[in-house]
């Protein structure tokens, strides 16, 4: 028997909750998918950047500064 204050969740709301464990359950999987392929390959990604590699030191013109107008 229901009682008149246990309210059913909506279809949103179920819907929500669904898609919300689905998102999550597929970055898992992917995570551990990654996880696998670094492993078989020993190597980590993005590669750190050289200090030597001109594009770890790139300089930022004057005129994009953050403030500057």
């Amino acid at each position: 028997m229901k009682t008149p204050e246990t309210t059913e969740p909506s279809l949103a709301q179920i819907e929500a909750e669904v898609m919300a464990e689905g998102r999550e359950w597929t970055r898992k999987r992917m995570e551990a998918r990654l996880q696998q392929l670094a492993d078989t390959h020993g190597e980590v990604f993005p590669p750190k950047p050289k200090a030597t590699d001109p594009s770890a030191r790139a300089k930022v013109s004057s005129g994009h500064r953050r403030g500057a107008r």
